[in-house]
C-alpha cells in the first residue's frame, strides 16, 4: 500500500525524520491500525492472561480499548468477545 504523500511529509516535518525513516514509521503505524479486531482481541487477551489478569477484567478491558481504537472497533459484548476467543 503506497503512504500518501502529504501524511509523509507532514511526518517528515513534525519529526527531522529522512523520507525513508518517516515511511517506515508510517507503514508502521497503517500496520497496526489495519490489524483485524478479532486479531487484535485474541492477541490482547493472551498479554493480559499471561499476567495474570482474569477473564472478567479482560473483557471490560477489551470493550474499552477497542472503543479508544482510532478507527473504533464495534461495541462488541462479552458474549462475542469470548466468541472471538474460544470460538
Amino acid at each position: 500500500m503506497p503512504v500518501d504523500q502529504r501524511l509523509l511529509r507532514h511526518v517528515m516535518a513534525g519529526s527531522g525524520l529522512s523520507a525513508a525513516e518517516a515511511t517506515r514509521v508510517v507503514e508502521d503505524v497503517i500496520a497496526y491500525l489495519a490489524e483485524p479486531v478479532e486479531d487484535v482481541v485474541r492477541r490482547r487477551h493472551a498479554e493480559m492472561k499471561t499476567f495474570g489478569a482474569k477473564n472478567d477484567e479482560i473483557f471490560a478491558r477489551l470493550r474499552e480499548e477497542l472503543a479508544g481504537r482510532v478507527v473504533a472497533a464495534p461495541d462488541l459484548t462479552e458474549r462475542q468477545l469470548r466468541r472471538i476467543v474460544y470460538g
